[in-house]
């Protein structure tokens, strides 16, 4: 199937060669907002232009789309553009990535290299589960989380939509880990964490307390 990449950056040139290594889907270009871009190549690939030229890329057949941006609310605010303009939402997921067949993966979700998602493990649209990530038994990670490389979540974790999980984190089993919340690099995790709270050290403890953005529904 032929895809579009939104997000011209370091990740999407990460998703790029987890889609070229995996093989079932053919890259053709990218959807990218910065104005320097435009009308360059990336990796080989053509930079049509930001999200204005969405409809003339549906016009020319073109329906399926994955997005690769790191920020996770750009990145679901993207996905909800591509779906509004009739685009399917792909998954990426490297070949050396072990995702067990009881596990349930949503869309526009980003799979690389020597990540693990275990049995029974629920990852809902848009979460990217970075380089050797442990995504654990029974684990619920929610809509555009962003666990970056190293992290480990042992059994029954669940992660609040848009949360970022910090590099070579660690968070011991049935914690909850609340939405839009930040655990920092090398965190480890033994209790919950509160919706927009940031979180470091070991053991981790809050280091800020924010409030949600105004018309923001929290989910738990």
């Amino acid at each position: 199937m032929k895809i579009v990449i939104v997000g011209a950056g370091g990740q999407g040139r990460v998703v790029l060669d987890i889609i070229r290594a995996a093989g079932e889907h053919e890259p053709v270009g990218w959807v990218d907002a910065s104005p320097a871009r435009a009308g360059t190549k990336v990796e080989g690939l053509p930079v049509f232009g930001p999200v204005n030229v969405l409809p003339k890329l549906r016009q020319q057949k073109l329906g399926a789309a994955i997005v690769a941006i790191g920020d996770c609310r750009p990145r679901q605010r993207y996905a909800q553009v591509l779906r509004e303009q009739g685009f399917t939402l792909v998954n990426a997921i490297h070949p050396t990535a072990h995702v067990s067949p009881t596990a349930k993966l949503g869309a526009n979700i980003v799979i690389a290299p020597n990540a693990t998602v275990c049995t029974d493990a629920v990852v809902g649209d848009s979460v990217i589960l970075n380089t050797a990530c442990i995504i654990d038994h029974e684990c619920q990670i929610d809509q555009a989380v962003h666990v970056c490389p190293g992290v480990n979540l042992a059994g029954r974790v669940r992660v609040g939509q848009g949360a970022w999980i910090g590099i070579g984190s660690t968070i011991i089993q049935c914690v909850r880990i609340g939405e839009h919340s930040i655990v920092g690099a090398g965190a480890v995790v033994l209790r919950d964490v509160p919706a927009h709270a940031t979180v470091v050290g070991v053991p981790a403890r809050i280091i800020k307390q924010s409030e949600p953005p105004a018309g923001e529904v929290e989910i738990y």
